[in-house]
Formats: C-alpha cells, sequence, structure tokens
C-alpha cells in the first residue's frame, strides 16, 4: 500500500474559511461577535506558540480573541479569581487554559473552575459526560481534528479496528470514546493501549487506523 500524506494545513485552512462565513452570518444575525478568553500561565515557548497559532486562527475566522498572560508565580486562589470573573463575563463566550501549569497549581482545580458552558476544551466533567453519552456540547479539540483529516482523507471508519495509543485525558481517552459512537468519522471498534499494555506491535498490527496520542515523535515503526 502506498503510503499517503495529509495535509493538515490545506485541512485547517479549508475549515477555517467555512467557519469565517458562518461566524460572519452570526454576527450580522444577531450583532454578537464570538469571543476565546485564552489564559497563558508563565514563559513556557511551547505554550506560547501554540495559544498565538490559536490566535491567528481565531482571526481568520471572524473571532474575537483575549490573551491574558499571567506570571509563573500567580497563586491558584489569583487564577481562579481570574476565572470567576470570565465565566460571569457575558461577553467572553468561551475560555481556554493553556496547559501545563505551574506545579504549585492544581491542574484539575482550575479545570473545573472553567464554567461547562464556555469550557470549549471540554475539559469539565460535565461536558466530558455528555461526550461520552453522545450527546455534546462541545467536542475537545485535537480529537476532533483528528476526525477532521480522517473525513478528509476518505478513510473508512466505520466498521474499521481504531486502535488509540495513549489514554490521557486531553486525547487519548476522548478520542477513544469518539471514534466508538454514532456519527461520522466514528462507528469503529476501539482498543486502547497505553504504558501497561502487552505486546503492543501484535495489536497494532491488526489495526485499520492507529492514532498516536502519546506526544513520542516516531514511536510507530514499520514493523507495528
Amino acid at each position: 500500500m502506498t503510503a499517503v500524506i495529509i495535509d493538515g494545513k490545506a485541512v485547517a485552512a479549508e475549515l477555517r474559511e467555512t467557519l469565517a462565513g458562518k461566524v460572519s452570518e452570526f454576527v450580522k444575525a444577531t450583532n454578537v461577535q464570538p469571543h476565546l478568553a485564552a489564559l497563558l500561565v508563565g514563559e513556557d515557548p511551547a505554550s506560547a506558540v501554540y495559544v498565538r497559532n490559536k490566535q491567528k486562527a481565531c482571526d481568520k475566522a471572524g473571532i474575537r480573541s483575549t490573551l491574558h498572560r499571567l506570571p509563573a508565580e500567580i497563586t491558584e486562589e489569583g487564577l481562579l479569581t481570574l476565572i470567576a470573573q470570565l465565566n460571569h463575563d457575558p461577553s467572553v463566550h468561551g475560555i481556554l487554559v493553556q496547559l501545563p501549569l505551574p506545579r504549585h497549581i492544581r491542574e484539575q482545580v482550575v479545570l473545573d473552575a472553567v464554567t461547562p458552558l464556555k469550557d470549549v476544551d471540554c475539559f469539565h466533567p460535565e461536558n466530558v459526560g455528555l461526550m461520552v453519552q453522545g450527546r455534546p456540547r462541545f467536542l475537545p479539540c485535537t480529537p476532533h481534528g483528528i476526525q477532521q483529516l480522517l473525513l478528509n482523507s476518505g478513510t473508512q471508519v466505520a466498521g474499521a479496528h481504531a486502535v488509540v495509543l495513549g489514554r490521557s485525558e486531553i486525547v487519548g481517552k476522548p478520542m477513544a470514546m469518539m471514534l466508538v459512537q454514532r456519527g461520522e468519522a466514528a462507528n469503529a471498534t476501539v482498543t486502547i493501549c497505553h504504558s501497561r499494555t502487552e505486546g503492543l506491535a501484535e495489536i497494532t498490527r491488526q489495526a485499520d487506523i492507529i492514532v498516536a496520542a502519546i506526544g513520542k515523535p516516531l514511536f510507530v515503526t514499520a514493523d507495528m
């Protein structure tokens, strides 16, 4: 079988163009511009790049974005206070807390503090539960992006055996849940593999689709 590289940038550009049209229509109809607030704590270079790219994507789609740059020394209480203010700000429609957070701040406490109605990353337990039940309010960004790539490439997902490498709350677990749901780029038979999985290569060789969600480049090799 000849390998085909999916052009993710081209797919993203097409989706942004479609979204920009929908946003424009929404603004004309409601006189309300969607507004995303992003919180960046500390000076992690990778996080800064990630947030900057999100801001650029918002601009191209006609979505207002506000970046709150916070010092790494901010207290957990201080961060929670800002989140509470954004929760109650009617002009803010989505809140995104960039991870990772400094070690003195409890990540789960912070993520749970974001109101489910503005939790666009789908990290809040309420939104995770709705997603698992197949009636999502929001969809987690990276897994949903992967589904869009599967759709764009014409990959047959329904009935396929999909193996997800990784069980993180951000990518691995939600990816598996979304692939097993009814709907587009779904209806798959899903196996989740992780650091304690034995015979990994044997399992991946049985897969029609492999999603590597472990953050290690080149982990999946030809023999797998």
